[in-house]
């Protein structure tokens, strides 16, 4: 789906609007690409470098604190939308049509030693934050994208298709700031920079990877809600305390930051539509996390033995159970969510988690289901009834449980149910009861039908005697 706004051209500013001329506001205008700058007639180089094909805009002031000849850095605000504007000069014969491009926006480390440490952070901002994400897209918001995707395990990445012909806007929010990935958290920390990087890519050939257009990013912090606009302030008061000379050796703050040219991401080239690891939230194991409808399917799985039937009392979590084995046994049983939020747990770990943590890490409804799930609590029955069966028999052989009752629980409640339970309970053949029947008044005989069962008190005892059906095999049961 195509997600368009009605908005008049005149919204989307133009190129004087985007970079205007020099005013006596506290922003200077933004810089001037050198493939926009205006050149003398005579100046013109013949052997000019190609036009970049591909330009994006991310419309938020740069610091005044930065000195010449470092990179820009932009201050954002948490959960704030922002834009970013794709730009791109179509290629090809405009009469092939329109031609759509693939955009991977991310959100990764600056620091190298924080992107040797990664598995190390993001696993504790998971289980800090669970269920939140690091980064995501604006869609109401958004203009001229296609088909956007935000993969649930993808934390940092969001993906979407564009024309370059057409203009377009993607509102993007971070919700994760600086701060949260200091060592030390005392106050008044200095927050760790974050880039922010687009890798685009054309559709590929038919079987071949798609091929990589242009990669560009930009440096950035993120604060807590209107932090960035104080710091912004704080950074420019500053500068203008400082003396003119000390001043040239800072750059202007512009409008707007411009997302410089870089190599694309390591992992973008393989894989853009869905890798199985994020770039910057890899996975604590090597292996994928399946699906809970593929789970059982797979050859781990297969190794421990059939999968669980709905009739069958769910087996507990072994305490001696490994990170592996308890990550399937979360998906078995339906909590992809949670799986990835306990991926270093072992059974014994899990284990020892309260009802009260639970819920607070995987939110009231699955933190509820989770106990019930690890302390084995079944399904409170619908009708509970006591059986015992009566000395003798059609068979004439002494039954030691003769005069004990058993407890036999139903929940669908119909009499094809308590066929199959009797004859589990008394050692029948199954499918070998022909009748069920109910001693009524005056030693009548009634038919057991589904309508009895569901008009049956809770907790009903009954005895029951077994005799032979007419014909070479099958048994008749009498209620009494």
């Amino acid at each position: 789906m195509l997600f368009w706004h009605g908005q008049p051209d005149h919204c989307w500013p133009s190129a004087g609007d985007m970079y205007p001329v020099p005013g006596p506001g506290p922003l200077r205008d933004p810089p001037v690409l050198p493939y926009l700058k205006q050149e003398e007639p005579g100046a013109i180089s013949t052997s000019q470098p190609p036009l970049p094909a591909f330009q994006y805009l991310l419309c938020a002031p740069t610091s005044p604190a930065v000195r010449l000849h470092e990179e820009t850095l932009t201050y954002l605000n948490q959960g704030q939308s922002y834009e970013i504007r794709m730009m791109g000069a179509p290629r090809g014969d405009p009469a092939e049509g329109r031609r759509v491009v693939k955009s991977v926006v991310r959100v990764v480390f600056h620091d190298r030693r924080l992107q040797y440490s990664e598995q190390q952070q993001l696993e504790g901002w998971r289980w800090s934050r669970p269920g939140d994400r690091i980064l995501d897209i604006d869609i109401p918001l958004s203009v001229g994208i296609l088909e956007p995707q935000i993969h649930p395990t993808l934390l940092n990445t969001v993906e979407f298709l564009w024309d370059p012909s057409r203009r377009t806007s993607v509102f993007v929010q971070v919700h994760c700031i600086s701060t949260e990935f200091t060592l030390r958290k005392n106050g008044g920390e200095k927050g760790v920079p974050f880039r922010i990087q687009i890798d685009t890519f054309g559709a590929g050939g038919k079987g071949d990877p798609p091929e990589h257009l242009h990669s560009a990013s930009c440096l950035v912090k993120v604060f807590k809600p209107k932090g960035a606009d104080r710091k912004q302030k704080t950074d420019r008061e500053k500068v203008e305390k400082q003396p003119a000379a000390e001043r040239e050796k800072f750059q202007p703050a512009y409008e707007s930051t411009v997302l410089a040219e870089c190599p694309p991401w390591p992992d973008a080239l393989g894989a853009p539509h869905s890798p199985p690891g994020t770039p910057g939230l890899p996975s604590p194991h090597p292996f994928k996390l399946l699906s809970p409808e593929r789970v059982c399917a797979s050859p781990a799985c297969a190794s421990e033995g059939p999968a669980e039937s709905p009739g069958e009392p769910p087996q507990a979590l072994s305490p001696c159970a490994s990170p592996l084995e308890t990550q399937q046994w979360l998906l078995r049983r339906r909590f992809s969510t949670c799986a990835r939020v306990f991926a270093n747990f072992s059974g014994a770990d899990l284990l020892k988690l309260s009802r009260r943590d639970l819920i607070q890490i995987c939110g009231a409804p699955d933190g509820i289901r989770l106990c019930h799930a690890l302390a084995g609590r079944c399904p409170r029955p619908r009708l509970t009834l006591y059986v015992a069966r009566e000395p003798g028999g059609a068979e004439g052989a002494e039954d030691a449980g003769s005069g004990l009752y058993q407890e036999l629980h139903l929940q669908l409640l119909t009499a094809a149910e308590l066929s199959a339970k009797l004859a589990e309970l008394l050692g029948l053949p199954p499918g070998q009861i022909l009748r069920l029947s109910r001693q009524g008044p005056a030693g009548i005989h009634v038919l057991v039908s589904d309508a009895m069962i569901r008009n049956l008190q809770d907790e009903t005892s009954f005895v029951v005697a077994i005799g032979k059906a007419p014909g070479p095999d099958g048994f008749q049961l009498l209620l009494r």
